[in-house]
């Protein structure tokens, strides 16, 4: 086994057993405040800041890692999950609205960071003769990603239903816990440091076609957490009366499916065009999935089939296509990224991201209060045409030649400029 490839390992089961008490906790947060009398609304506000710091970390975390390596970003975010679980251990008395969303603040700084480095180690370890694995790599490591994610929605579903939401905590620290030490062990301590030390305006100084698909990004997460976030689980519990166990055990076979299905994105889009994805293909796929939240609101509003029924077809669907995209952007951003200084390009991009969905889950809990799923559905299929919009300036966009050298130093980082067959 090459070294690259023991390093790929590492960073995957480390960013795996992560994802699973990121999932697990999630749930966990929803769940039992719902269940302590919590509205919709302030369910959604303790996501506030987990979003919004993980806003600000994955433009941060993008700079901290090319001036100190993405083996240092993967612990600092290892630790302060640890930290966020921590926090919750105390007496159920002091667990108020900005206690854990300060809480939940560490946790989104601890997810964005892990996730930003380790999807951009990725790029680093696959040499140059061998980028044109790159999508298939990235859609492995960001399809079981999410399906463990699912678990963990499952996880933390079960835990609070057999052994309740401190105990639950407990085992997710321990566990955890286990992860950051294996991975401090053996992962190499420079992965990822920049050739040279960038400066702050560089986390600004972006490509026409990195700006593009991040604000494609932003519409494209922040539809699916409108629904998805509090709005969907609390109207399983409220309105069909499913239990703990039912509401996490069907998010999570969601999850679990969703990530299957990026994992074998690159077979399901090769069936559909014999080149490389670019700009293009992100505007096909997008297109057909705007149709889909609407289709489910207008299946519920009319009562078309029983509303357990619609939401399960709905959520397959929807799911399927979603999956697609999201494993195309995620490729499409590693791809444009300049090999030097990856993590600023992914930081940014992954900012975006998490810009939606901080709008997404705030709109979800506000939505669904003021006007129940149906609506929630509705703006998140508006959100979907947005991102359809921005994805055609997409389409003149082509990843860069990943063979060729990169400068040490450029004037302007990630400038890329479209094939002389585009021009």
């Amino acid at each position: 086994m090459s070294h690259a490839l023991r390093q790929y390992i590492m960073v995957t089961l480390s960013y795996w057993g992560f994802t699973i008490t990121d999932g697990a906790l999630r749930m966990l947060v929803v769940l039992y405040f719902h269940q302590l009398g919590y509205s919709p609304f302030e369910v959604a506000a303790l996501f506030l800041f987990y979003e919004f710091f993980g806003m600000v970390t994955n433009l941060f975390g993008g700079w901290l890692a090319a001036r100190t390596g993405l083996n240092t970003t993967l612990h600092i975010g290892l630790t302060l999950q640890m930290l966020a679980l921590g926090m919750l251990l105390v007496d159920p008395s002091w667990l108020s609205v900005i206690y854990v969303m300060a809480a939940q603040a560490l946790s989104g700084i601890a997810k964005d960071l892990n996730k930003m480095s380790a999807k951009s180690s990725i790029k680093l370890l696959l040499p140059d003769n061998a980028q044109g694995k790159l999508y298939h790599w990235i859609a492995l490591l960001t399809g079981s990603k999410n399906t463990l994610k699912g678990a963990g929605f499952f996880l933390g579903a079960l835990l609070l239903s057999s052994i309740g939401f401190r105990a639950a905590i407990v085992v997710l620290f321990l566990g955890l816990m286990l992860v950051c030490i294996a991975s401090f062990l053996l992962l190499d301590r420079g992965m990822g440091k920049s050739q040279y030390q960038p400066k702050f305006h560089d986390l600004f100084s972006k490509s026409p076609a990195i700006n593009r698909l991040s604000a494609a990004r932003f519409f494209l997460f922040g539809s699916r957490d409108i629904w998805f976030v509090v709005a969907l689980p609390v109207y399983l519990q409220s309105e069909l009366n499913w239990d703990y166990t039912a509401v996490g055990s069907l998010l999570a076979l969601w999850i679990i499916a969703y990530g299957a299905v990026q994992a074998v994105a690159p077979k399901i889009t090769a069936r559909f065009s014999t080149h490389k994805p670019d700009g293009k293909t992100a505007l096909h796929w997008v297109l057909p999935l705007s149709l889909i939240p609407a289709a489910i609101a207008l299946a519920l509003h009319y009562t078309l089939a029983a509303p357990a029924v619609i939401i399960i077809i709905g959520l397959a669907v929807f799911g399927i296509l979603f999956a697609i995209n999201s494993s195309l952007h995620s490729y499409l951003i590693v791809a444009y990224a300049q090999r030097d200084g990856v993590s600023l390009d992914v930081g940014f991009y992954y900012m975006a991201n998490a810009a939606g969905r901080l709008a997404g889950s705030l709109l979800s809990g506000l939505i669904y209060q003021w006007q129940g799923l149906e609506a929630c559905m509705l703006v998140a299929s508006g959100f979907i045409v947005a991102a359809c919009l921005l994805s055609m300036g997409l389409a003149k966009h082509q990843p860069q030649t990943l063979n060729q050298p990169c400068p040490v130093k450029t004037k302007a980082r990630g400038s890329i400029s479209p094939s002389p067959s585009n021009n």
